[in-house]
């Protein structure tokens, strides 16, 4: 049988979303699942049934992923990807990510 297209379905061992994804019955279904959901619980959660402070240190270090994200958006040639060769795509990243790194050393030092 010959398999379907498409990347392989794969079970993610945990998964770390915002604020916006606090729910107990999500977290219940995740937990069935097999499934670390890792999200903060909103302000005005007063039962914090499944809180864990240990957990959320993993969600405190994902801003550095989402900067990252950002600065690499500021590419329009990356994002649209107009390159067909992949190498041609590669060599594109890497200049993003050495126009990026200068300018932080350059902002750092001034």
């Amino acid at each position: 049988m010959p398999r379907p297209k498409g990347p392989p379905r794969q079970k993610p061992k945990r998964v770390i979303a915002d604020h916006g994804y606090d729910s107990d019955p999500l977290r219940e279904r995740f937990k069935k699942r097999g499934i670390d959901l890792i999200v903060p619980y909103r302000k005005n959660n007063k039962a914090r049934r499944y809180e864990d402070g240990r957990k959320l240190r993993r969600y405190k270090r994902r801003w550095i992923v989402e900067r990252t994200n950002a600065w690499l958006g500021q590419f329009r040639r990356l994002m649209v990807r107009h390159e067909h060769l992949l190498s041609t795509y590669r060599a594109f990243f890497y200049i993003a990510c050495l126009w990026i790194t200068l300018r932080h050393c350059i902002r750092n030092t001034l």
